[in-house]
């Protein structure tokens, strides 16, 4: 049995997801694709490791339909497209990672907990990058699942430019320059 990781990019509209097998230590692109269209429009679609379409899959306008369906929709999918794979690993792409992290981390209750104070601060983006990490977290709490920051980046930069020019006491209270670079 082949052992796999999931990769999503949950935004404010949309899943998109990667599915690596692992064999004799080498990752391999399985499928790719995407749930887009989220509460207005949904479509699915997958592809394979070289860009054929293998599934595609759409919902009437205005459905009901949004991260949680769309994420229980995935991981049938998966299940019947790759069931013979055993899932490791779950990584996602979490926009704000606070003071708190600056690299990976495994993600348990408390570790959402903590991100999802960081709500405020990405209101856009950071309750959908959560969702798909609450629901695993709820139907498969021993799955690993590791939450990968757009803010680590920025995080190294020395602290003279995470600084605005504001009192010391806003400062201190989390306003600063986190700066966004995606995960590069």
């Amino acid at each position: 049995m082949n052992r796999a990781i999931l990769v999503l990019n949950a935004g404010s509209s949309s899943i998109k997801f990667s599915h690596f097998t692992e064999l004799d230590g080498e990752l391999t692109l399985e499928l790719r694709g995407q749930v887009e269209g989220l509460y207005t429009a949904p479509r699915f679609t997958a592809k394979g490791s070289g860009g054929e379409l293998l599934a595609t899959e759409a919902w009437p306008e205005g459905s009901d339909f949004g991260h949680a369906e769309a994420l229980e929709h995935l991981l049938s999918y998966l299940q019947e497209a790759v069931g013979g794979h055993r899932l490791l690993g779950v990584g996602h792409r979490v926009v704000h990672g606070g003071l708190e992290f600056s690299r990976p981390v495994r993600v348990n209750a408390e570790t959402l907990a903590t991100l999802e104070r960081f709500v405020p601060l990405a209101p856009l983006h950071q309750p959908h990058n959560l969702a798909p990490i609450r629901v695993l977290l709820e139907r498969a709490p021993e799955l690993r699942q590791v939450a990968c920051f757009d803010t680590a980046f920025h995080r190294t930069n020395p602290e003279v430019a995470q600084r605005y020019a504001l009192p010391e006491s806003l400062h201190e209270r989390g306003v600063r320059r986190y700066g966004f670079h995606g995960l590069s």
